[in-house]
């Protein structure tokens, strides 16, 4: 990156994030967002509420992204880069529309969004972006002048990602018994989709199997695995698992679930498992819920020592390579020739979704694309 920390084109970075209940009356209101348009009865809603309801119905991700953005205002303060950071959610306030509406108010015409989902997936990225389409559709509607904006990269494989995961696996495997450390076993975590929805995801070339998805993740896990080998001096086996399936039972998700995989470790002989959530950015409520609750209550019932390491919330490391990624995409958008840094075999991803790209449920505009109807 160059001596002077220049983000022009862009005057501003959005902080585009899913937003969560922050009390017990917000929790079905929270999920009939989350779920509009699906035709899921209000009953149905408050079951599915009951995992917010254990946690006084409060879901720690809009904590997590405020923490997140004092980070990264410090971050570019700290580094002279002259660009304010503005958050808004998908499902809860503060809202995207309003906080879109808030920047051309504030005078804001070229927009870099950062989303809290670092891998290729219509739910992690092109539902975003067809967020952003509703919300300038919103603001057209009513006489705004519309800001240009586009979406950073996809950052799973940025060195600021995945060294502090590689940090708490190492920390999780020393606090291990040490008669079972060297055993053990690690299990990478993500978010499961439906396997149409992952065969579907990255540029088309790239689809097919699990598609950028499955791929994205199995080069992250063999980057941190390969480190923490480093680190250790012990090659640990691994394997990439999935959580938090949701839907009708007759769709086929990725799999195997973490739970299942637990008891297949078990019956092997596994003596003990780190579960390393390398999906997630923060620890919401999928991974307090999912990993430290459901999959750590399953261990205990099996006898099973575990250690859940940490996602990277609000690292300084991540923040910093937040600075590189617009710093990198300001280079490229004037012109300038600009490496970008990446571990892994799959190299940095594409700057621009192209058309085709982790393909929508049903045709939708989406921003930030190159089918973007807000060129």
């Amino acid at each position: 990156m160059p001596d002077v920390l220049d983000a022009s084109p862009y005057d501003a970075l959005l902080l585009l994030s899913f937003g969560g209940p922050e009390g017990p009356d917000d929790v079905v209101p929270f999920l009939e967002n989350v779920t509009r348009g699906r035709g899921i009865p209000k009953e149905r809603l408050k079951e599915v509420g009951q995992h917010y309801f254990l946690f006084g119905g409060v879901s720690p991700i809009n904590d997590q992204n405020r923490a997140l953005l004092d980070a990264l205002r410090k971050d570019f303060a700290e580094h002279g880069l002259d660009l304010p950071v503005y958050w808004g959610n998908r499902n809860w306030a503060p809202y995207l529309t309003d906080t879109l509406r808030e920047m051309v108010g504030d005078g804001r015409r070229r927009i870099l969004v950062l989303a809290t989902s670092a891998y290729a997936s219509y739910s992690g990225c092109r539902q975003y972006r067809e967020n952003l389409a509703d919300s300038l559709a919103a603001l057209e509607s009513e006489g705004l002048e519309l800001p240009k904006i586009d979406k950073l990269r996809h950052y799973f494989n940025h060195p600021g990602f995945v060294e502090p995961m590689v940090d708490g696996v190492v920390r999780c495997l020393a606090e291990l018994p040490e008669e079972v450390r060297d055993g053990a076993h690690i299990a990478f975590c993500t978010h499961s989709i439906p396997t149409s929805a992952a065969d579907t995801s990255g540029p088309v070339e790239e689809h097919g199997d699990g598609g950028a998805y499955v791929r994205q993740h199995l080069d992250v896990a063999q980057v941190i695995a390969d480190a923490v080998r480093e680190r250790t001096g012990v090659d640990h086996p691994w394997q990439l698992v999935y959580q938090s399936r949701s839907g009708a039972p007759h769709i086929p998700w990725l799999e195997p679930d973490i739970c299942d995989h637990l008891e297949e470790r078990q019956a092997a002989g596994v003596p003990a498992v780190v579960m390393a959530p390398i999906g997630f950015v923060s620890d919401h409520m999928e991974v307090l819920y999912d990993l430290d609750t459901e999959a750590t209550a399953k261990a205990e019932e099996l006898g099973l020592p575990v250690r859940r390491s940490a996602t990277v919330g609000a690292d300084p490391r991540f923040a910093a390579a937040v600075r590189d990624l617009v710093l990198e995409r300001a280079g490229d958008e004037r012109g300038q020739e600009v490496a970008p840094c990446a571990l892994g075999a799959l190299g940095a991803s594409h700057n621009l979704c192209p058309v085709g790209c982790c393909p929508a449920r049903a045709p939708r505009p989406a921003a930030a694309g190159a089918d973007s109807p807000y060129a």
